[in-house]
C-alpha cells in the first residue's frame, strides 16, 4: 500500500502547487474580463459576481495521481425577488440527490419579463430560473470573453474553451514551456453557481439519462464545498499532525480505480457511480466522527483504511448513506451549519440504484480489498497505467 501511495497516487507537493497558483490566474483573469464585458446590472441583466470559488478534490489535499483537472465555481449576480423552493427529489424521480427550483416571487413586476422570458420557464402560472437557459448563456459569454483573455495571457500559456450539452464549460490550459517549470496541460472545469448565502450554492444538475419534465429546466442541485472544506479544515486542528484519513482516502480512490479496470461494462461504470469521490468522502467523514481522532495517526494505517472499507460495504448491504450536512444534527459544535442545511430533509446517497447493484458492488469491494496486492501488481503494468507527467 505504501509504494501503491508513494509511486502511482501521491501527488508532488510542488507540482500541484504550481499547477493551483497557474489556474488561479488564468480563471481570474478570464472572471475579469468576463465580468467587464458582460450586461450591466440591473434588474434585466444576468452577470458574474466577479469571484470564484475554488472547490473539489485539489484543493482539499486528496488529489491522486496528477493535478491535471480542477473544479472551479463562478458565482452569478442575479436578479432580486427569485427564491429557492426544496423540492420533493423522490416525487420527481430523481433519487439520491437534493433538488431545489428558484421561483419568482408572486406578482413580479412587468419590468422583469424580459429576463423572465429569457432566463426562466414557466410552470404553474410562476417563474422558475433555468438551469438549462443560464448554462447556455454561461458557456457563450465566456466564449465570446475569450479572446482578449487568450492575447493577455499568450506568453504564460496557450487557453480554449470546450462545451457538452447540459455540461460546465472545461478550460484547456497548455504552459508555455518558458514560464512554469511543471509543464502539465490542465483541464479546468467552470460550473455556475448561484449564491443563496452563507457560502451556499445552486448548480445545474448533471445529465444522468433521461429526467422527467420539469426536472432539467427548473431543478437545481445544492452544492456545500465550502462547508466540507471547513470540516476539512477542522479535522486537521483536531487530528494528530500525522493523521492518515487523507491519505486512506487517496488509497481507496486508487483502488476503485484499478479494481475498475478490470470489470466489464455495464457493472464497471455503475461500480464507479456507486463508488463515487463523494460517497468515499461521505463515508470518511461519518466515521471519523464515529470514534477517537487519536486512532487515525498514520501508524494505524492500514487498521483504518480497513475501518473504512467495512464501514462501506455495511452501507452498501443496509443500502443507505447519508448527506452528510442535510438535516445532520450530530456534528461537531465547532463546525457551523447554515440554517438553510439544517433545516433541509436528509437525503439517502444510495437511493438512486437497486439493490442488487449495491450487494454486487459490496461483494466486489470487499474482494478488492482481500485481493488488493495481486489488483495493485496485476493492473499498475503499463499497459493499464496513464501516463503521468512528471517536473
Amino acid at each position: 500500500l505504501e509504494r501503491f501511495y508513494a509511486r502511482q497516487l501521491r501527488v508532488s507537493p510542488h507540482v500541484l502547487g504550481h499547477s493551483k497558483a497557474h489556474v488561479g490566474r488564468v480563471v481570474a483573469e478570464l472572471v475579469r474580463a468576463a465580468k467587464t464585458q458582460g450586461l450591466q446590472p440591473g434588474p434585466l441583466a444576468l452577470s458574474l459576481r466577479g469571484d470564484f470559488v475554488r472547490i473539489g478534490s485539489a484543493y482539499e489535499q486528496h488529489k491522486v495521481r496528477s493535478p491535471d483537472c480542477f473544479d472551479i465555481l463562478v458565482p452569478l449576480r442575479l436578479p432580486p425577488h427569485l427564491e429557492p423552493q426544496p423540492r420533493c427529489a423522490e416525487g420527481l424521480g430523481l433519487h439520491g440527490a437534493f433538488v431545489c427550483g428558484l421561483r419568482a416571487r408572486g406578482g413580479w413586476p412587468r419590468r422583469y419579463r424580459p429576463f423572465a422570458e429569457g432566463f426562466c420557464v414557466e410552470l404553474q402560472g410562476r417563474f422558475h430560473l433555468s438551469s438549462a437557459l443560464v448554462l447556455r448563456w454561461f458557456q457563450g459569454h465566456l466564449q465570446r470573453c475569450l479572446g482578449a483573455v487568450r492575447y493577455r495571457l499568450q506568453e504564460r500559456c496557450r487557453i480554449s474553451l470546450s462545451a457538452c450539452p447540459g455540461r460546465p464549460p472545461m478550460l484547456h490550459i497548455v504552459p508555455c514551456s518558458d514560464y512554469v517549470c511543471c509543464h502539465i496541460s490542465m483541464a479546468v472545469r467552470l460550473i455556475p453557481a448561484i449564491p443563496i448565502g452563507d457560502a451556499l450554492y445552486l448548480t445545474a444538475l448533471p445529465p444522468e439519462g433521461p429526467l422527467p419534465t420539469p426536472a432539467p429546466e427548473a431543478l437545481w442541485g445544492l452544492n456545500a464545498s465550502r462547508q466540507e472544506q471547513r470540516l476539512l479544515s477542522w479535522l486537521k486542528e483536531q487530528a494528530p499532525a500525522s493523521s492518515c484519513h487523507l491519505k486512506c482516502l487517496q488509497i481507496l480512490k486508487g483502488l476503485r480505480d484499478l479494481r475498475g479496470q478490470g470489470l466489464e461494462e455495464p457493472f464497471s461504470s455503475q461500480w464507479s457511480r456507486v463508488l463515487s469521490s463523494y460517497v468515499l468522502k461521505t463515508a470518511l467523514f461519518s466515521l471519523l466522527l464515529q470514534g477517537p481522532l487519536e486512532a487515525w495517526d498514520e501508524r494505524f494505517l492500514v487498521e483504518r483504511l480497513e475501518d473504512l472499507v467495512l464501514y462501506l460495504r455495511d452501507c452498501l448491504r443496509k443500502q443507505v448513506l447519508m448527506h452528510f450536512f442535510l438535516g445532520n444534527t450530530s456534528l461537531p459544535e465547532a463546525v457551523v451549519l447554515p440554517r438553510f442545511l439544517k433545516e433541509a430533509a436528509p437525503v439517502n446517497l444510495l437511493a438512486a440504484f437497486d439493490g442488487l447493484m449495491l450487494d454486487l458492488t459490496a461483494f466486489q469491494l470487499i474482494n478488492t480489498w482481500i485481493q488488493a496486492p495481486h489488483i495493485i501488481r496485476m493492473y499498475s503494468s503499463p499497459r493499464y497505467l496513464r501516463p503521468v507527467p512528471t517536473p
